[in-house]
């Protein structure tokens, strides 16, 4: 109904600039919301505010000629201008409640728009390091990064989920050593483990396959493992020195190929485990992007290169700089150290302006809150090869802090004291933990308490929200119990029976979802959602519990079936963009 308003609006004002009441180079969009408080009607617009100054007129003129020139629906009871132009549109009784036929009708397409245009839209998210479990931090990113794309998706945008791998570099490097140490202890080798080394049990389990395989074949001795290799942190040493020299050690002991071979046992074992994790966390992905295939394609070199033949990189030191300080960045960037190799961020530009030539309309990543600072370099360098940054969006997700039983759950990943996501989902289940992420903007801090996630009360959100849709689902199989029957179409004839407060109301907040979808969808803000959805519930169980559903009326009863099967929709829709389920029992 909005997007039909602002039709009739938009034609209303093409007929005013064709009858040379207004000038033909006008250009204004015709912005329609709806009130506020109903006593001012169901929808409002303020283009005659907006028109004043171009056209050079009075608001309440123009505002008086919009709607002399406004053609006629019957589904619009009145138009009328308050203050100085707004323009007030009230709705016909029978045009508020086809609400509930248009979501009878559409069923779980109700709520879905062409507002995106099927422009290519990718969403890349969560992109854990494969280098441990996912953990409660990464469940929130990906709970919300699945939501974003699906509202878009829903908006009609083209929607591509991908994952980007980080599967080169020191952490990985990091990893494999840490793996061959734990091998080497499960050999019978005593040492004491690097502070800087992955700590998880996971490592151990890796360590395990390996020890199956190979036996001892691929152990040394202590002395030939840590020999001239610089003291750790305890011994008054250097952290990162002493797993470098580990790692390079690893190499030299093992050999190219069976080095390679415990590097990517690694990698793989925890890959999958992330991918079955987040399978299971209703978390699915159009493209898993391997970092290394940007070095192996050339395309780091090719960004570099651009950034060169752009005039924006110079040498000193022997390194290559991004000279990212004339597009706002607070100091140059080394994207080729003196050594000849390139460096993370290099990686990182490159994969980006892979991302604009694969034909994305739009970028957006979403990021721990940790990585704010990184934000205007990419942006800078994309800038700096002639791409548009605004096209990049990346949204930031604050860390979900863990409450058990009142206390606060400490996590690391290298020292694998962390509650991982397996855990929380085992323990809350999917659909709270889902819906949990997403119920406060992802720019707020969160909470995340575990005691509440699993009681089963109007407290907990998504429990007292899945029970209104098991209610109704209650509601018909008492129907059949009772030897009844339900007649949709008697029910759309009798709607205006339903002539209660709360009838009313859920009646408009059904009309609202498709605008709810599509505003959540462009400020990739899936909490409005979920406290829609809370709100449809709560007005629900209130109707519910005041009214009787199965009366002797059948019209009555019709209707009120309709409304109740048509909130159930609803739920169920929205739930589904959230990754929730909708129970038919609980």
């Amino acid at each position: 109904m909005k997007a039909d308003i602002q039709v009739l609006f938009q034609s209303a004002l093409d007929a005013l600039v064709a009858a040379g009441e207004l000038p033909t180079d006008i250009a204004v969009a015709v912005p329609v919301t709806r009130t506020r408080d109903e006593a001012h009607g169901d929808f409002a617009t303020s283009v005659a505010m907006q028109l004043a100054k171009p056209a050079r007129r009075k608001p309440r003129e123009i505002a008086e000629a919009l709607v002399a020139h406004l053609p006629q629906d019957p589904r619009i009871e009145a138009v009328e201008i308050a203050g100085p132009g707004f323009i007030n549109v009230r709705l016909t009784r029978a045009a508020r409640l086809g609400a509930i036929e248009a979501v009878l009708e559409h069923g779980p397409d109700y709520g879905r728009s062409m507002i995106g245009a099927g422009r290519r839209v990718q969403v890349e998210f969560v992109s854990a390091n494969p280098t441990g479990p996912l953990h409660v931090g990464h469940g929130r990113g990906a709970a919300y990064g699945a939501a974003v794309a699906s509202l878009l998706a829903t908006a009609g945008f083209a929607v591509q989920r991908e994952y980007y791998v980080n599967d080169a570099g020191r952490q990985m490097s990091i990893l494999a050593a840490s793996v061959w140490l734990r091998y080497l202890e499960r050999c019978g080798i005593t040492f004491a483990f690097p502070v800087n080394g992955y700590k998880g049990e996971y490592v151990r389990e890796i360590a395990e396959v390996l020890y199956t395989e190979e036996g001892d074949a691929w152990a040394a001795d202590a002395q030939a493992v840590f020999a001239d290799v610089p003291p750790d942190e305890p011994a008054g040493g250097d952290k990162e020195l002493h797993i470098d020299a580990l790692i390079e050690r690893a190499r030299a002991l093992l050999g190219d190929n069976r080095y390679r071979y415990v590097f990517e046992l690694g990698l793989n074992r925890i890959l999958d485990d992330i991918r079955e994790d987040l399978r299971e966390f209703g978390v699915e992905y159009d493209v898993w992007y391997s970092e290394r295939t940007l070095a192996e394609r050339g395309l780091v070199h090719k960004a570099v290169e651009r950034l060169r033949e752009a005039g924006r990189v110079y040498e000193q030191d022997g390194a290559l700089w991004f000279r990212s300080t004339e597009f706002g960045d607070e100091k140059d960037r080394v994207v080729q150290r003196d050594n000849g190799q390139t460096t993370y961020f290099a990686s990182d530009i490159a994969y980006h302006m892979d991302k604009f030539e694969r034909g994305f309309e739009r970028v957006i990543n979403v990021w721990g809150a940790d990585h704010h600072g990184y934000v205007p370099r990419v942006k800078a360098a994309l800038q700096a090869m002639g791409e548009d940054p605004a096209r990049l969006d990346v949204l930031l997700v604050q860390f979900a802090i863990l409450y058990r039983g009142g206390e606060r759950v400490q996590m690391s990943t290298r020292s694998g004291s962390f509650v991982t996501l397996r855990e929380l989902r085992d323990e809350v289940g999917k659909d709270a933990a889902r819906f949990f992420y997403v119920m406060r903007a992802a720019s707020q801090h969160m909470d995340f308490d575990l005691d509440l996630a699993k009681s089963q009360s109007s407290d907990n959100p998504v429990y007292y929200i899945q029970y209104a849709h098991a209610r109704v689902s209650s509601v018909m199989r008492q129907l059949a119990e009772k030897g009844l029957t339900h007649d949709p179409v008697h029910g759309a004839a009798n709607a205006h029976r339903l002539e209660t407060a709360q009838e009313i109301a859920l009646v408009s907040q059904l009309a609202r979802y498709p605008e709810l979808i599509e505003d959540a969808a462009l400020a990739a803000e899936p909490h409005q959602l979920a406290h829609f959805l809370r709100e449809l519930a709560q007005g629900f169980h209130a109707w519910y519990n005041a009214e009787q559903f199965l009366v002797d009326d059948a019209a009555l009863r019709d209707a009120r079936l309709n409304l109740g099967l048509a909130i159930q929709q609803v739920i169920r829709n929205g739930l589904g963009l959230l990754g929730v389920s909708a129970p038919e029992a609980m």
